[in-house]
This record gives C-alpha cells, sequence and structure tokens, in this order.
C-alpha cells in the first residue's frame, strides 16, 4: 500500500521503500522534525515505479530486502529514470555495498547507523553527492582489503590477463600481448574466476576494470 503525504516546498521530499509499515512509519516519525518529509510509502518495486511521478521525491529510500522481490534491481530501474537513491539496510557487507553503488545508489547506510547518519545522508543525496555511512565505509574498506589480498595471490600470468582486462583488452588482444593463444587466455579466466570466488566473466571484466580504475585514481 502507497501513503500520499502533505508536501512541503522547503523540505527534502523522500520516497520509502520498506515491506515493513512499522519501519516506513518509524522513519517518518522520525525524519519529519529534521525538515525531511515523507511523501510517499511503498512496499515493493512495481509499486514503486509506479507512483514515482505522484510522488516525485527528491530522493527515494530504498530497503535492499523486500520480501520476495530485490532492492536491488530497484536501484537499477530507479537509475535509469534519473532518480536520486540511496540504500538503508540491515545488510553491512562490503559486497551489498559495492553492488548498490554499482546498481545507481548515491547513498548507504546501515540501519545500526544512529537517525542522524541517514539525516545526513539523505542530504547529501539530494543535493547530488555521494555518502556512505561509517559502518559502510568499514565494510567497503575490507572488502577492497579482502580483494587486493586474493589478487596477490595470482600468479604473474593471471595478475597480467588480470590487468589487461580491466584495461578493457579483448581475450584476442590479451593473447597478441602475452604471446600465447586465445585459449590459452581462457583457462586463466577460468583460474582467476576460482581464485577470486567470482561467478562468471561478466563479474570478472567488472572486478578488473574496477581494479584498474582504483590503482589509477
Amino acid at each position: 500500500m502507497s501513503v500520499s503525504r502533505m508536501r512541503s516546498s522547503e523540505a527534502i521530499h523522500v520516497l520509502i521503500i520498506d515491506d515493513h509499515p512499522a519501519v516506513r512509519q518509524g522513519l517518518a516519525l522520525l525524519l519529519e522534525p529534521e525538515g525531511i518529509m515523507v511523501c510517499g510509502e511503498a512496499s515493493g518495486c512495481a509499486e514503486a515505479l509506479e507512483h514515482l511521478d505522484e510522488f516525485q521525491p527528491d530522493v527515494v529510500l530504498v530497503d535492499l530486502s523486500l520480501g520476495d522481490e530485490d532492492g536491488m534491481s530497484l536501484l537499477g530501474c530507479l537509475c535509469d529514470r534519473h532518480v536520486p537513491c540511496m540504500v538503508y539496510s540491515m545488510y553491512e557487507d562490503g559486497w551489498h555495498v559495492e553492488r548498490a553503488f554499482a546498481a545507481g545508489a548515491l547513498g548507504y547506510v546501515t540501519k545500526r547507523e544512529v537517525h542522524k547518519v541517514l539525516v545526513e545522508a539523505i542530504g547529501e543525496v539530494a543535493a547530488g553527492r555521494r555518502f556512505v555511512s561509517p559502518k559502510a565505509a568499514i565494510a567497503l574498506a575490507d572488502q577492497v582489503a579482502d580483494k587486493q589480498a586474493s589478487i596477490s595471490g595470482l600468479s604473474s600470468q593471471e595478475q597480467q590477463v588480470y590487468r589487461l582486462l580491466g584495461e578493457g583488452e579483448s581475450t584476442r588482444a590479451i593473447a597478441t600481448t602475452m604471446k600465447v593463444s586465445p585459449r590459452t587466455v581462457e583457462s586463466y579466466y577460468a583460474r582467476i574466476l576460482i581464485k577470486l570466488g567470482l561467478e562468471g566473466m561478466r563479474e570478472l571484466r567488472r572486478n578488473a576494470i574496477s581494479h584498474h580504475h582504483d590503482q589509477t585514481h
């Protein structure tokens, strides 16, 4: 069920997507004294997208756990519509934080943070800036450290393949650079996937590009 609320021209207007009514109501009570008005609520993805034009929120606050639905996919839909969105979730691991930002979220706040952190985050996201809450930032840093440790466990040839993949090279180009066959490069892919615990080439390429970006910026 969606609930439309009165708008104030001076307030930040937030649409809350959470499948627990008590959470939505509690957030409204916490946020409205801070000048953040809850202009609408939704319990799932379809309902949220259906009412976006009606509510016209400045920020959409998304829980990643929406019953049988995936809040992560909703982030992608919101990003496609150029709607500022952020995550407010019980998940505190770096994997979820990283995936949320990759999906288009501008902010991530864990539900164990004090409400002042959420208030600050909403203000930053409404202004078009990124925000990571303290607990989420620690999880993200741990994730990066774990990745670095995993990458250091690759052989020199595997690290070269990973680097070239991160630079955007194709399998054939990598094979030419390393003076091996494309099939040999594919065998390196398979070993890297196992060592890094990744699910497939799409994830491997995305991680390699992300690692290359981190190393060069």
